[in-house]
């Protein structure tokens, strides 16, 4: 049997793949048409599988390609000359080894021709393919070299000017060329190799988008389980694993693994819901590579914490504009990505819950004014006779515990003031669930500058929302759309917190009907500075 993998490329005859049919038509389709394309997205989101399947198929097209494949990786960090020297030396070998299958006579020629090439700069580069181009013109007149050059971010920084001239004036040098196409792929744009700001001596690429899989794809990829095992899945999963990842494709592979070779779940029994929440839970925790990737690059620069906050955070949200340093970064990374009304978004609600947790101080200093001193059992005085949640009373609580830590809020160990009351709520209700039992997740936000935790146990749905003030018209407009959402979730209720940073704010509790569903809403102050006579 076949299994789900997340550590390299997959291959239809051991792993479980989706087809990506139409995207592969389409890069395959580009490449016949002598387009010089950039394929660039994030790690671990299928390049190398998809321009593998499209050098297969150029390699039995009738046309008679010369697909080459060439990686960067092994050329980082090595100087400019090594850099030309090692890729003739690649290239040729590629090349000769092609022919050498071919087994025509006429291929000596192109043979000694590779032998006793040098390259030693960018125009030796471009001497190198017009020669070849001639020797292919006189003897293979029918075939057209396709050059698909993976991880092409591992070019020496000096190097990249010269050697995407170098592509340009091929591309321009005439319909009748070589390389006939060309694809880079990548982690980074062009632009974003564009390392000395100037205007992109590579402006006559096409850029080729890699998205995520859609819930379809999805179904597609476990549908080749559910036929190979016998093992039958519940249909809900499948829009939790969207939900969840956004069809990220390492993380919904992961599930997979996770589903079919760690939960030990009989093969006669179905997938279900509950199988789901405890494969999540295990993702959230785990340091696997792509969890890893993505908690090691946000660490790199603060600034960071303050622009992903920002975007979830204020109504307002972030512009998405690849000219900014820091959102090109991480979009590079693979944490950001563009709304469709053109704004900033974080791409699925499992890295928004790893940043949080990034982010978040190991010991914020005030754990232990999260209860009263009247408290008889801990958190566990937050749950009923017949155990079920009180959550108006635990956020009540919360509420109190603002106002019992006064100005000491502002204490909180690296962390930006203007989102300490959300990383301090995040944690109160982490630490509760953990004791409990319950399970937290974010669900898919459907607004921007909002944050929603779902909070889950024994079979009853609590949905949390909270935000920063952002005035009154947005403060009502938001009980409402809680409502809304939380009718469709099917949830016992709706809590809204909202963090009010204001100089002079005006601390509201109150519960309303809307829409038959019951809102409880808490406007919280955030002290701004510590008072004068407390001050040392």
């Amino acid at each position: 049997m076949r299994w789900f993998e997340t550590r390299g490329p997959v291959y239809p005859e051991n792993n479980y793949v989706v087809a990506r049919t139409e995207e592969l038509a389409d890069f395959v389709s580009q490449l016949e048409k002598g387009r010089y394309i950039v394929l660039f997205a994030p790690r671990q989101t299928g390049k190398t599988t998809l321009f593998r399947k499209a050098l297969n198929s150029l390699q039995t097209n009738e046309q008679g390609y010369i697909p080459i494949h060439m990686n960067f990786e092994s050329y980082v960090d090595i100087s400019v000359p090594d850099f030309y020297s090692y890729f003739c030396a690649d290239i040729c070998r590629k090349l000769a080894e092609y022919f050498q299958i071919q087994k025509n006579q006429s291929s000596n020629e192109i043979t000694s021709f590779l032998n006793n090439s040098e390259m030693i700069d960018h125009v030796s580069i471009r001497i190198f393919f017009e020669q070849l181009y001639s020797l292919l013109r006189s003897h293979h007149d029918k075939q057209k070299m396709i050059l698909i050059i993976d991880e092409f971010d591992g070019i020496p920084r000096d190097a990249v000017r010269g050697f995407l001239h170098s592509l340009r004036q091929l591309y321009l040098s005439g319909i009748e060329r070589c390389p006939y196409s060309v694809g880079i792929v990548g982690v980074r744009s062009i632009t974003q190799l564009n390392y000395d700001r100037s205007i992109s001596p590579f402006n006559i690429q096409d850029e080729f988008k890699l998205t995520n899989f859609t819930i379809e794809q999805i179904q597609e990829l476990f549908d080749q389980y559910i036929k190979e095992s016998g093992q039958q899945i519940d249909s809900e999963v499948f829009e939790a694993i969207h939900k969840q990842s956004a069809g990220q494709p390492f993380l919904v592979n992961r599930f997979g693994q996770i589903f079919t070779e760690e939960m030990k779940i009989p093969i006669d029994e179905p997938i279900t819901m509950d199988h789901f929440l405890g494969a999540l839970s295990q993702l959230r925790r785990e340091q696997n590579t792509n969890i890893s990737h993505l908690t090691t690059n946000i660490r790199r620069d603060r600034r960071y914490e303050r622009l992903l906050m920002k975007i979830t955070s204020f109504d307002d949200g972030v512009e998405y504009s690849l000219h900014n340093e820091l959102i090109s970064e991480l979009t590079t990374y693979g944490v950001i990505a563009e709304d469709v009304d053109g704004m900033c978004k974080i791409v699925n609600p499992i890295y928004h819950y790893c940043i949080l947790q990034t982010f978040k101080p190991i010991i914020n200093g005030l754990e232990q004014d999260y209860l009263p001193d009247d408290t008889l059992d801990g958190f566990n005085d937050y749950l009923s006779s017949d155990g079920q949640l009180k959550m108006d009373a635990l956020i009540d609580n919360f509420n109190d515990f603002i106002k019992r830590v006064g100005f000491r809020i502002l204490q909180v160990p690296e962390t930006p003031k203007e989102y300490v009351g959300q990383y301090l709520l995040f944690a109160y209700l982490s630490q509760f669930v953990n004791l409990i039992g319950g399970t937290m997740f974010l669900e898919v936000q459907t607004g921007r500058g909002r944050l929603d935790l779902i909070i889950l146990h024994q079979s009853n749905k609590y949905i949390v929302e909270t935000k920063i003030w952002g005035g009154d018209t947005r403060y009502q407009a938001g009980k409402t759309r809680l409502a809304n959402y939380v009718k469709l979730e099917n949830a016992t209720a709706g809590y809204y917190v909202v963090f009010d940073h204001r100089k002079t704010p005006k601390p509201l509790i109150e519960s309303e009907i809307i829409d038959e569903i019951t809102i409880q809403s808490y406007v919280i102050p955030v002290i701004q500075e510590q008072p004068s006579s407390d001050k040392r």
